[in-house]
C-alpha cells in the first residue's frame, strides 16, 4: 500500500537523515561462509548448526537448516516505529513517529491487525519528524501500569518519559520527565527503550550525531551519548552500561537475559552485537574508532575504541544495496518452528529480512536470507504470544508466517 504524501514525505527526510546527514547510517550483507574464526569473531555466514532455544527446555531436534518463512500485510498506518505488548494485554501498542500511540486488535483471522479506536497518546504538539526525529520508542513497566515514551522534543533533543495508566486509558496529565539528553545534531538519536530483565528501563543513545563522532563522545565517560544507559522506572540518575555505540537501533533481550543490539554503521559496515547476561555490564563495542572490527579510516583512532573493544557477532558490509541495520529480536514463537531461536534483523535500504543463529560459544552458527522483502523497515515487533511482525517506512506492519 502507498504511503499518503505527506507520510511519503516525512519518510523520505527520515532516510536523508540516515543515509546523508550522517554519511552513510546504513549498512549491507554477506552469504560468503566462513570458518576456523575464534569465538564472538563475526562471520558472514553459515552452515546449519543451531542452539538450544535460551531458557527453555532443550528440544530433542532443534531447528536446522534455512527457516521457511513468508510474510502478509496486517494493517497500514501513518509511519509506525514500535510495536510492543502491555503485560495483561492481548492487543498490540504501537508508535508513529508523528507523535501518536494506538491500540490494535487482532482480527479473528488471526493474521490481520485494525485499529481499537482512536490514538490513546498525542504527543504531536511536542515532537517534530524533522531528520531522523520524532516518537521513536514505546515500553511498559512490568505490571502494565505505565507507559514510557521516547521522543524527542521541538527542539530535537531527547526526552524519555512516562505515562500512568488507569482504566485501561493513558493519564496525559500524568505525564514525568524520567532524563533530557540534549542531542547536539538532528541524527543518531538512538531512542529505543526496553524493560529489562533486572526490572530496570534500558535506554539507547546514539553519537549525538554528524558524522564519525566528531567531538568523540562515543568513548567519552561523562557524556550520555553513544552509549546504553539504565536507570530506575521511577527517575533516578542513569548508569551507563554500554559504551562505543554508533546509533544502536533497536535492542532485545533474549529468555537468557543476554542483549542483542543492531548498531548502525557509517559508510561501510553495519553490525550485530550479542552480549551474555553476565557479559554486559562495562562492555565498550569500539566506536568510533572501529566500524565493526574495522578501523575507521576517517578520524584518528587512537583513544577512539576503549579498552578491550567487544567485537561484533556479525557483520556486513555496505554492498548490493545496504545502508542501515534494523535490529529485531530472537524469535520465540509457535507458529514458524523453523524459525525458533534465531535472531531476527533487516537492512533499511535493502529490505531484506534476515536471521541468525548463534552456537553456546556465542559464534555464528548460521545466517539466513528469509526471502522476504519489506520497504524500508524501521522496527521489528511481537505479539502477546510471540509472533513476529516487521514494521515499514511506507506505512505497512507485515506478520511473518510459516511458509513450510
Amino acid at each position: 500500500m502507498s504511503a499518503r504524501p505527506n507520510q511519503a514525505r516525512r519518510t523520505i527526510a527520515f532516510v536523508a537523515g540516515l543515509a546523508l546527514v550522517s554519511l552513510g547510517i546504513v549498512a549491507c550483507g554477506s552469504d560468503e561462509a566462513t570458518s576456523g574464526l575464534p569465538a564472538s569473531t563475526p562471520q558472514t555466514s553459515a552452515n546449519n548448526s543451531t542452539t538450544t532455544a535460551p531458557g527453555s527446555k532443550p528440544s530433542a531436534k532443534p531447528p536446522t537448516g534455512k527457516p521457511t518463512v513468508e510474510s502478509t500485510t496486517a494493517i497500514a498506518l501513518d509511519e509506525p516505529i514500535d510495536l510492543v505488548v502491555r503485560p495483561g494485554d492481548d492487543r498490540l501498542w504501537v508508535a508513529e513517529r508523528a507523535g501518536t500511540v494506538r491500540r490494535l486488535t487482532l482480527a479473528d483471522n488471526g493474521l490481520t491487525l485494525r485499529r481499537d479506536g482512536d490514538p490513546v497518546l498525542d504527543i504531536t504538539d511536542q515532537t517534530t519528524t524533522d531528520a531522523e526525529r520524532g516518537l521513536l520508542g514505546i515500553a511498559f513497566s512490568e505490571n502494565g501500569d505505565t507507559l514510557f515514551v521516547s521522543h524527542t522534543d521541538l527542539n530535537g533533543n531527547s526526552r524519555l518519559a512516562s505515562y500512568a495508566i488507569q482504566d485501561d486509558a493513558v493519564q496525559a496529565s500524568t505525564r514525568k520527565v524520567l532524563l533530557a539528553v540534549n542531542q547536539p545534531y538532528p541524527n543518531h538519536n538512538g531512542g529505543h527503550i526496553a524493560l529489562g530483565p533486572d526490572g530496570k528501563l534500558w535506554f539507547g543513545l546514539g553519537d549525538g550525531g554528524a558524522a564519525d563522532d566528531p567531538q568523540a563522545r562515543a568513548q567519552n565517560p561523562s557524556t550520555l551519548l553513544g552509549k546504553v544507559v539504565r536507570l530506575d522506572p521511577t527517575g533516578g540518575d542513569p548508569e551507563i552500561v554500554i559504551s562505543g555505540v554508533r546509533n544502536p537501533w533497536r535492542f532485545s533481550f533474549d529468555t537468557d537475559g543476554s542483549l542483542w543490539i543492531g548498531d548502525v554503521g557509517q559508510n561501510r559496515w553495519e553490525e550485530v552485537d550479542h552480549l551474555q547476561a553476565g557479559d554486559i555490564d562495562g562492555t565498550n563495542l569500539g566506536w568510533s574508532g572501529l566500524e565493526g572490527t574495522h578501523d575507521n579510516p576517517n578520524v584518528d583512532t587512537a583513544g577512539r575504541s576503549g579498552e578491550n573493544p567487544i567485537p561484533p557477532v556479525f557483520e556486513y558490509s555496505h554492498d548490493d544495496g545496504n545502508c542501515s541495520i534494523t535490529g529485531g529480536f530472537v524469535y520465540r514463537g509457535k507458529d514458524i518452528p523453523s524459525l525458533l531461536g534465531a535472531y531476527l534483523f533487516a537492512d533499511y535500504c535493502a529490505g531484506r529480512v534476515r536471521a541468525l543463529r548463534v552456537g553456546s560459544d556465542n559464534r555464528l552458527a548460521a545466517e539466513y536470507d528469509l526471502d522476504v522483502s519489506v520497504s524500508a523497515p524501521v522496527s521489528f515487533g511481537a505479539d502477546a504470544r510471540g509472533e513476529a511482525y516487521v514494521l515499514s517506512g511506507d506505512g505497512t506492519i507485515v506478520r511473518l508466517v510459516d511458509a513450510g
